[in-house]
């Protein structure tokens, strides 16, 4: 089963694994060699993610991790979070305004 990002389509990419040994040169030794190459696959971070499609409708989507990060896709948001009711300040009254003793002004 091939399994790639449902929203951008990013699936499994090959390559080569090389494996060296051997001290580099310029480390002081006398050079490094390729003993092995065999193939590998990278397979891309997928999760599985809870969204919102169209007018309230949610389904589970596989999503790369470079989707959720830039924002292409949102979560969906199961409860708002918890806010505090806002309270008004008091506006103070002329009296307290004015400033009063040796540094006013005229």
């Amino acid at each position: 089963m091939a399994r790639s990002c449902q929203v951008c389509g990013k699936g499994v990419s090959v390559g080569n694994q090389v494996t060296i040994r051997g001290k580099a040169k310029y480390l002081g030794g006398v050079g490094t060699k390729v003993t092995g190459i065999t193939r590998r696959k990278f397979k891309p971070n997928l999760q599985r993610l809870r969204i919102t499609v169209g007018r309230g409708t949610n389904t589970s989507v596989l999503v790369c991790t470079q989707c959720i990060k830039s924002g292409t896709v949102t979560k969906l948001v199961r409860q708002q979070p918890f806010r505090l009711p806002k309270v008004e300040k008091a506006k103070p009254s002329a009296e307290e305004s004015v400033p009063s003793g040796p540094r006013a002004r005229p």
